[in-house]
């Protein structure tokens, strides 16, 4: 059992369940509608807790029935709380979410209205008996005064970062982690939202030679994950075979949750992306993440 420090978002999921996803200027009716804790992060702390690690969340909370519905959700999940924010005014992270029951895709508006976790909060948390940080690549600059301080304070502290989307700035959190997580569509993104773009290798193969000491990993969705360890061997892992895929909400989290506890094992890169596929593959087999890693 690790110590392990997540520091990001948490939101409010507002789920409406459509046979399809609707056409633009249409009228649908949902089939089912649920509100459930999300956010990278905190998706993140609750899979590690449900494989048996002592998690705790970094990040802010509302004072509103939200936030103290998100507060309630992490306690239940076993996520220890002790470095979280209360924050007055605002509200609390709300993602709205249109799931396709047809092929468990799903599309999402989010509204934001609250302050991010800040350095100040963050450097009065005790480092000492942490095994891992995980950190959501978002809020750049406070982000990046956080890794240095890690840096400073336990320089052979493991950390990891998620690098989800093409924010400005977002490359200067690259240097420094053990462990750098990439989405597709940052990869897209970068190769200027090409959808022909149809692996990360040479993408991965060019973070290596420019971040030789880090492990640089690229879920795929149904193409899997890649990665590339500080040696320079490329690896690949298939996707889970899923029949139907239920709900995609919250996969990669769970895939980023997967392989940040075979890291903490000890495992090759080879193995963890195998577990962290099939770990993603029974998130998208379900609703939620209730009993996800009950057969881990």
């Amino acid at each position: 059992m690790a110590r392990i420090l997540v520091v990001g978002i948490a939101t409010l999921d507002i789920i409406n369940t459509v046979d399809a996803y609707p056409a633009e200027d249409s009228e649908v009716r949902a089939r089912a509608r649920c509100l459930r804790r999300g956010g990278n992060a905190a998706n993140t702390a609750v899979v590690l807790a449900q494989l048996g690690h002592q998690c705790q969340w970094a990040g802010t909370l509302a004072e509103d029935a939200s936030g103290a519905q998100i507060r309630e959700d992490l306690l239940a999940s076993g996520v220890n709380l002790d470095a979280a924010q209360t924050v007055a005014g605002g509200g609390t992270p709300t993602s709205y979410v249109t799931l396709s029951a047809a092929n468990g895709s799903r599309s999402i508006v989010h509204f934001r209205q609250l302050p991010e976790y800040s350095f100040p909060a963050f450097s009065r948390i005790e480092l000492d008996g942490l095994d891992w940080i995980h950190f959501e690549g978002r809020n750049i600059t406070e982000t990046r005064a956080m890794l240095d301080h890690v840096h400073a304070v336990r320089p052979a502290l493991p950390c990891s970062v998620e690098i989800e989307k093409p924010r400005p700035g977002i490359e200067a959190l690259c240097t420094g982690p053990a462990l750098l997580l990439y989405s597709r569509d940052y990869v897209r993104a970068l190769a200027g939202g090409e959808d022909s773009v149809d692996d990360p290798v040479d993408f991965l193969q060019t973070r290596h030679r420019q971040l030789p000491r880090a492990e640089h990993v690229c879920a795929w969705a149904e193409g899997g994950a890649w990665g590339v360890d500080p040696q320079g061997q490329l690896v690949h892992a298939p996707a889970w075979d899923i029949s139907p895929v239920v709900d995609t909400l919250g996969a990669g989290d769970t895939f980023n949750a997967g392989l940040i506890d075979a890291s903490l094992a000890g495992l090759p890169l080879a193995t963890g992306l195998h577990k962290a596929c099939s770990l993603a593959g029974r998130k998208c087999a379900q609703q939620g993440f209730q009993g996800l890693c009950a057969t881990q």
